[in-house]
Formats: C-alpha cells, sequence, structure tokens
C-alpha cells in the first residue's frame, strides 16, 4: 500500500501524525456546528455567516468577501443570504453609492437566534482547560505560523492575523506590532484582528 499520510500501516512521521490530529479535530468541529444547526433550523454555512455578521465590521460582511473568507463561491454564499432574509434574521445594509452593493447586518430575531448557538464550540475549549497552560500557549503559537502558511501558499484565501498584517515586525527575534506601538508575546498574536491591514503585495 502506498504511504500517505491517511495510511495507518506508516505512522513514524510526526507531521503525518499532526495532519490525521487536525483532521480529527475539524470533525469535531463539524459535529459541534451540525448540533446546533439543527435546534434552530439552518445550515452550518448560515451559522457560520451569522457569527461573522455578528462580530465584524459592516463592510466586511458583503457577499463577496463572506465567499473569500469561507472558501465558497458567491452563489453559494448569496444562497445563504436569502434563507437569513427570509427569516428576518439578518437585514441588508448599503455600504457604497452602488445601489447593487450591499453588506448585511443582524437584525434583533437573529441576535436572539445566535445567543442560542455561539458556544457551540464550548467544549472544545473546556478540553483545552484541561491541560497546561505552557502547552496551549505552545499550542497557539504553532496554529498561528500553520495558518499563516496555509494562508501565504493561497490555500486559505483570507487572514487577518499579525503575521499577514502591514503593522507586523518580526523584531529582535520577538514580535512587534506598530499599530499598537509594542512588542507581543507568542500568546498575543491575534488570529483575526480588527485593526488588520494586509501586507502590501511585491
Amino acid at each position: 500500500m502506498k504511504k500517505t499520510i491517511f495510511n495507518t500501516e506508516h505512522q513514524d512521521d510526526i507531521a503525518n501524525k499532526v495532519v490525521v490530529g487536525l483532521e480529527r479535530i475539524s470533525e469535531a468541529f463539524k459535529v459541534l456546528l451540525w448540533e446546533h444547526a439543527k435546534v434552530v433550523g439552518l445550515s452550518p454555512i448560515q451559522i457560520q455567516i451569522l457569527l461573522f455578521v455578528a462580530n465584524h465590521k459592516l463592510e466586511m460582511c458583503t457577499v463577496s468577501y463572506l465567499a473569500k473568507e469561507f472558501n465558497i463561491t458567491k452563489p453559494t454564499v448569496s444562497d445563504a443570504v436569502k434563507v437569513l432574509l427570509k427569516k428576518e434574521y439578518i437585514q441588508k445594509k448599503t455600504v457604497s453609492t452602488d445601489s447593487r452593493s450591499y453588506a448585511i447586518a443582524l437584525t434583533q430575531t437573529g441576535t436572539n437566534v445566535l445567543l442560542q448557538i455561539e458556544d457551540f464550540a464550548l467544549p472544545i475549549k473546556h478540553q483545552l482547560g484541561t491541560i497546561d497552560k505552557g502547552e496551549v500557549q505552545q499550542l497557539f503559537h504553532t496554529i498561528t505560523k500553520l495558518i499563516y502558511g496555509l494562508n501565504t501558499s493561497g490555500i486559505l484565501s483570507v487572514q487577518r492575523n499579525c503575521h499577514s498584517c502591514a503593522f507586523y515586525e518580526k523584531k529582535s527575534g520577538g514580535h512587534y506590532c506598530h499599530f499598537l506601538k509594542k512588542p507581543l508575546e507568542n500568546h498575543e498574536i491575534r488570529l483575526d484582528c480588527p485593526e488588520h491591514e494586509a501586507k502590501p503585495t511585491a
């Protein structure tokens, strides 16, 4: 049998084991998301859109941006948005002089629904609480580098972490934020920063 990442006869490669482990964690995430989706009669992507809209600036809550954020097509996002509009969980908001362009924002009904589902990932956080704090901080440091690498290789199209930000600088072996005007510890690196500005392309 060919030696591949998921071949159980070849588990001597630590990178393979990490990939398999991340796949298992992603399955746990999907299971929890589906469980909560069924409770409120929504699909997982509809829940993810509600969560994103609740926690990001209005100008980021457009169909085009959401498609890039979740690495799916605009028609898929549009279909999800139509359902959420019909249920009156979201409303359209104008963000430019172009009448064809709009962003979406939560309604009060949408906010109420979100209160029922926004803690769906809490069981994963509880498990992290049983692990030594230093190990969790090292795990976070590794994850930030992995996400940045996936972003620079084009697999993840949108990222708002420190490593991809114009305000970020690797300084004296550490991290420095020119927006906050201060050094950052590994655990202070942000995965989703509201002040993020993408680095200019070369």
